[in-house]
């Protein structure tokens, strides 16, 4: 008589919350920017060492944080417009614009305020044209936005021969306070971009224009049938977009005290489409993930900081940041996580 052999083990069933750890797209990017700072942290002792100078917090967190803040603007106009399933690349000419404008509006002896509501007006209305140019012209994106991104920084040069003089330096007490100021020991331009981040959050997630966003960039076509009118939405999107890099260009050109429209924000249109596609966001459009933009500028600049810290050449920066996001774009694709998924399975039963 055969006796039928069975398996001694017991099946276990995988916890749930671990296997909506294992297949989010959010685990990947939050882990990476982990592993980072414990990479950064062990070639530096006093990597997590925080202090208050002068009524301010330092530190390398803090400096990340700090310097993570215009690319994290302007990465979260990007996700806005890649929510419509287009692009911007005129971000940086429009930050250049804006820097030129600050300093013609400082030489003009305007007030303050006055100097920062022209400064946003100027990106706004980069964001209009851009606007104009998708949604009523329906240019392709990638060529609407690159004739601003060549020509802006041509824009920024001419306002500055015309109107900045032979030095576009200048000094103003707002912006040396939303450059260098704290409030609560916290920098200003942290709180300024917790602000921003709330508004446009509340914007996107408490009013009806998300869903049109994503509506429009999963089918535009349908969204029309159904009432949703996606040339306008779209028009939106990119004066988002545009508002937001004024914001960055306000806070880069406040902290250079000058306007360098040929070198200011070099490629920072790169680094913002990186971030919002560490942060899960798709080129394909219909989706917007505002939290994990966020996440992805900051993986980005921790990257940077922990090169320099390290030592290593800045040229490497480059390439360990391809790396970097090589590898959390991989691991974040469907196949993987359904991999993984599986491999956890397995190991649990």
């Amino acid at each position: 008589m055969t006796v039928a052999s069975t398996d001694s083990r017991t099946d276990r069933p995988v916890p749930v919350w671990l296997k909506a750890i294992v297949q989010s797209r959010a685990v990947w990017p939050v882990l990476a920017l982990v592993l980072i700072l414990i990479v950064a942290g062990s070639v530096s002792p006093n990597f997590f060492e925080i202090r208050i100078v002068e009524g301010r917090l330092f530190g390398n967190l803090i400096d990340i944080l700090y310097r993570a803040v215009p690319t994290a603007l302007v990465a979260l106009g990007m996700a806005v417009v890649i929510g419509t399933r287009g692009i911007d690349l005129s971000v940086g000419s429009i930050i250049a614009i804006v820097g030129a404008v600050i300093v013609w509006r400082i030489k003009m002896g305007d007030p303050h305020i006055t100097i920062l509501f022209s400064a946003l007006a100027a990106g706004i209305l980069c964001g209009m044209w851009n606007g104009f140019l998708v949604s009523a012209l329906r240019i392709q994106p990638i060529i609407a936005t690159l004739i601003l991104m060549v020509a802006g920084r041509g824009i920024g040069m001419l306002i500055n021969q015309l109107y900045g003089g032979t030095d576009p330096s200048f000094e103003s007490a707002l912006l040396q306070w939303m450059s260098t100021g704290s409030i609560w020991l916290i920098p200003t331009r942290l709180i300024l971009a917790a602000g921003i981040f709330l508004a446009l959050w509340l914007l996107i997630r408490r009013t009806a224009l998300g869903l049109f966003i994503e509506s429009v960039g999963g089918n535009a076509a349908a969204s029309n049938l159904a009432g949703v009118k996606a040339g306008l939405i779209i028009f939106v999107a990119y004066v988002l977009s545009g508002l937001l890099s004024a914001w960055a260009g306000v806070i880069m050109t406040a902290d250079t005290h000058t306007s360098d429209p040929v070198s200011v924000a070099l490629y920072i249109e790169l680094d913002a489409i990186l971030a919002v596609v560490i942060g899960g966001g798709s080129l394909a459009g219909g989706r917007i993930y505002l939290g994990m933009t966020v996440i992805g500028a900051l993986v980005i600049q921790a990257l940077t900081t922990a090169t320099l810290i390290s030592g290593l050449p800045p040229e490497y920066n480059l390439i360990i940041k391809a790396l970097v996001v090589l590898s959390v774009l991989f691991l974040q694709s469907a196949n993987a996580r359904k991999a993984i998924g599986s491999l956890v399975s397995r190991r649990a039963s």
